[in-house]
This record gives C-alpha cells, sequence and structure tokens, in this order.
C-alpha cells in the first residue's frame, strides 16, 4: 500500500452563466468569426437562447423535427430523450418570437417544413450536428471571454441547462412564491424522473444562497412572532 493517500480528484462543478455573460456571448454570435460555412447567426443564436430559455439539454433542439414546433401553440414536444421519455413542454412569448424568425428565415431559404424534416438546419441544408454545435460555443466562449480562471473544468454549452435551473429558483424566491410546491413542475420541464435528478441542477452560487437565506430568515422570523 502506498504510504501516502492519493490526492481525490477535484470534483466537477457546473458552471452558472451570469446574466452579463450570457448577453456576451449572444452579442457575439455575429463578431466571434468572419465567415460562416455552416451554421448562420440566426439559426445558433436561436439555439442557444433555446438551450437557456427552456432548460433544454444539448441534444434535444437538434433533434426537433418540424412537427415538434406548434408555434401557434407555443410549445415544444421533446420526444424519446434520456429515460426514453417524451415531453411537451411551453414556450415563453420571448422565445416563441425567436423561434417564429428563425422559422422565416429557413422558409426564405426554401428549407421544408414537412413533419419529419429536422428544424434546426445548416445554411445549406441538413441537420445541426451535436460536435458542430459544441464547437462553435467554444470558440464563441472563448472570443467573449468568459471562462474559469485556473481551473480545468471550462464552462460547456450543457451549463446554460444547469444556469436555466438555478435562475428559475432565483427568480421564485425574490418573487415570494412557494418553491417547495413548484419544484416538481421544473423537475417535469427538465425531463427528471424524480426531483432527485432535479437537485443535482441546482447548485448553490452565492446569489442562490442569499435568496434562500432570506427565505429562511423571513420563515423563521414568522414562527418566533406567532409563539411570542
Amino acid at each position: 500500500m502506498p504510504a501516502r493517500r492519493p490526492k481525490k480528484p477535484i470534483p466537477f462543478i457546473p458552471y452558472i452563466y451570469t446574466h452579463e455573460e450570457l448577453r456576451r456571448l449572444l452579442d457575439g454570435v455575429t463578431s466571434y468569426q468572419k465567415r460562416w460555412c455552416k451554421l448562420e447567426p440566426i439559426t445558433f443564436r436561436a439555439l442557444l437562447l433555446l438551450l437557456y430559455g427552456a432548460g433544454l439539454r444539448t441534444s434535444e433542439p437538434i433533434r426537433l423535427a418540424c412537427s415538434d414546433v406548434d408555434l401557434a401553440e407555443s410549445t415544444l414536444t421533446i420526444r424519446i430523450t434520456k429515460f426514453y421519455k417524451t415531453r411537451r413542454i411551453a414556450l415563453s412569448a420571448q422565445l416563441q418570437s425567436v423561434l417564429a424568425e428563425y422559422d422565416a428565415n429557413r422558409r426564405l431559404a426554401g428549407h421544408s417544413r414537412d413533419g419529419t424534416v429536422p428544424f434546426f438546419t445548416y445554411k445549406k441544408g441538413g441537420p445541426v450536428v451535436r460536435v458542430v454545435l459544441e464547437d462553435a460555443f467554444q470558440r464563441l466562449r472563448q472570443h467573449v471571454g468568459v471562462v474559469r480562471q485556473n481551473a480545468r473544468y471550462q464552462p460547456r454549452l450543457h451549463d446554460l441547462r444547469h444556469t436555466f435551473a438555478v435562475h428559475r429558483l432565483i427568480a421564485w424566491y425574490r418573487s415570494g412564491a412557494d418553491v417547495q410546491r413548484l419544484l416538481p413542475g421544473l423537475s417535469t420541464h427538465l425531463g427528471h424522473i424524480s426531483l432527485s435528478g432535479t437537485q443535482r441542477y441546482l447548485t448553490m452560487t452565492p446569489e442562490l444562497l442569499t435568496e434562500a437565506s432570506l427565505r429562511f430568515e423571513h420563515y423563521a422570523g414568522e414562527v418566533i412572532h406567532g409563539q411570542a
């Protein structure tokens, strides 16, 4: 046996983007490369907004068929994804507008809107491939300077999903919502089979800790006041 106990590997911690970093990423879509070969800025931007705004897994938007995108009803159908589940999620007015703009652009480009055709395509057609999307994001991230200092793990595209969950929780705390009652709905939206699957996404950021502490202080104060 070795005389010294081996060091434990540094645990992986998801990266939670700030709102300012998200704005930098979106603003940088049109400037991070001078020549676009496949992935157009309007397509890239729509994908990023959908990944963050709806909290989708990286593979889910690029697997959407045209029939899965119902802009009239403002819904998406996410089919046979992780855990072999299909779910239907509602789109916010902002996301519906983004996807409608992208859809109008793809129609002008002459891309088919038939049911089984991929919704997100390259400029000349063909479904967007995950490795191309992730590579484009890493180059974009470096271009706008969103980095983890002195860290082995750099921010990922998938971390937009973590960010969605944390930002949603913070918004609920700030609005005074019943977070415990709303968590099952968040779990269903994310496509988890149980709340335990959602908990790993709720990385405790300083901002989230502050909001949770304020909520607890308010609750504790009410209890003490009621016992007085």
